[in-house]
């Protein structure tokens, strides 16, 4: 997963670097006005076994599972057993998609500077092997480059007001051999152009300081020449599959025809075993599958995992987007659970694509209220497996803890950074909150649609886009 957006309003109280959210803050439990633990929560949190989530997480984070690799396979196949050996009817549901490999190789050189320079690359980058001259080129805008001559230059461009798609295709557009774009704010920049295309030219991103210290070389009157060499880089049709288990109604006769569909992503991104992001959020759908196979309810409960989230959202959109309109109206909650057991992150919040309150929402404040005497705080986010969700008029929320450890999307995203203590916290919270909605005789919110909210392109790619 990628860290949600969040307005600038909340810049200074929650650390998600340079994105942020209108909140919504949840009503705060009066001190010592504890809500009674009622007797169905313990039905729940009773049966949860942390050290089951624990060990599939650990099962899960060997190896990191990019979308449409054997890894990932292999991974999708350990899902559906688990949930198998719980006694559920298990779907594979495949979907294919045109993914990206990154590149085995990246060099990038610059005659006259002093250091070594560290570039990442975005996906989507092209390979290619180019020299030429160093060019400035501004935020390379249509109106920046008008009348320059980029033929044959490696351009340097500065991240802020174009996508890097647009970036890339203007130096492109103006002859340009190859691009560079620093970024504008501290630490790594780690994006995406969006989508294949064959115009792109070989492109690398550098660090603030890098391509700060590379422009004032350039303006002290230098000629510089760059060279950058990108190699391994693929883009083609692949495979992902969702997996879902299936929880139907104890007794059919007095069903509320509901559906609650309890989720999380089990792909990684290239690189990181994705320990927390999101092995965590897998690891407990499987455990709350597990708690409520022989709980009784009158709701229908889909555990889904899904696949290539970090590509776009790819899989849940492809599970949305395969419901039937009977489903769609059918469905009242969707619970994501996204890197819920980093023990370096903060506390757990929610985010709706909206920013504003749903059933979801309402049901974990209770839970959470009845069981810490708090409740979790809402703001706006997507980024996550809710967005088609929400996008649907389906109430959903992400369950995330706020702000995101610093070492989210890297190699050190393993199991010795998750916290068991926070895993039982949210696997309590979202397992009362499921069961007083699906239980008989719930005496928890009225079910209600949302307002189908349209999600930007920034609210869904998994990495920045500009």
């Amino acid at each position: 997963m990628k860290k949600p957006i969040l307005t600038v309003a909340l810049a200074s109280t929650l650390a998600f670097g340079a994105f942020g959210a209108q909140a919504t803050l949840a009503k705060p439990a009066e001190v010592n006005q504890v809500q009674p633990v009622k007797v169905f929560d313990h039905k729940v949190i009773e049966k949860i076994n942390v050290e089951n989530i624990y060990k599939n997480i650990d099962y899960l984070s060997q190896t990191p599972r990019v979308a449409g690799t054997e890894s990932e396979d292999n991974a999708v196949q350990y899902i559906k057993e688990q949930f198998e050996s719980y006694g559920y009817e298990t779907e594979i549901q495949p979907f294919t998609f045109y993914g990206y490999t990154p590149p085995s190789n990246m060099e990038l050189t610059v005659d006259d500077y002093d250091g070594e320079l560290q570039p990442s690359s975005f996906t989507y980058s092209v390979n290619g092997d180019v020299t030429g001259e160093l060019a400035y080129a501004g935020l390379g805008t249509a109106e920046e480059l008008e009348g320059m001559d980029l033929t044959g230059k490696i351009a340097l461009i500065k991240r802020g007001e174009l996508s890097f798609a647009e970036k890339v295709l203007n130096a492109a557009e103006k002859g340009a051999a190859g691009v560079i774009i620093f970024n504008n704010a501290d630490g790594a920049l780690n994006g995406t152009l969006g989508s294949h295309n064959d115009d792109y030219v070989p492109a690398l991103a550098l660090s603030k300081e890098e391509g700060e210290a590379l422009l004032a070389l350039h303006n002290s009157g230098e000629t510089l020449t760059a060279s950058i060499k990108i190699e391994g880089a693929e883009a083609g049709e692949k495979v992902s599959h969702n997996v879902i288990a299936t929880k139907q109604p104890t007794n059919k006769t007095k069903s509320t025809d509901e559906i609650i569909v309890v989720g999380s992503h089990h792909d990684s991104v290239a690189g990181a075993p994705g320990a927390n992001d999101d092995a965590s959020g897998t690891a407990m759908t499987l455990e709350l599958a597990r708690v409520f196979k022989d709980l009784p309810t009158d709701t229908e409960i889909r555990f889904a995992t899904f696949g290539a989230e970090e590509l776009g959202l790819l899989g849940s959109y492809h599970y949305v987007d395969s419901l039937s309109e009977d489903e769609i109206s059918r469905t009242v909650a969707n619970f994501n659970l996204d890197m819920v057991g980093s023990r370096d992150a903060g506390d757990l919040v929610m985010w709706t694509l909206d920013g504003q309150e749903n059933l979801v929402t309402e049901l974990s404040q209770a839970s959470s209220e009845r069981l810490n005497g708090e409740q979790p705080q809402v703001y706006q986010g997507g980024r996550s497996d809710h967005v088609p969700f929400a996008e649907a008029g389906i109430p959903a929320a992400l369950f995330i803890h706020s702000p995101t450890e610093p070492w989210y999307h890297s190699p050190d995203d393993s199991i010795g950074k998750i916290s068991k203590e926070k895993l039982q916290e949210v696997a309590e919270i979202v397992g009362a909150a499921i069961y007083e909605q699906a239980r008989f005789d719930r005496m928890g919110p009225k079910p209600k649609k949302t307002p189908k909210v349209k999600a930007s392109p920034e609210m869904i790619h998994e990495q920045d886009v500009k």
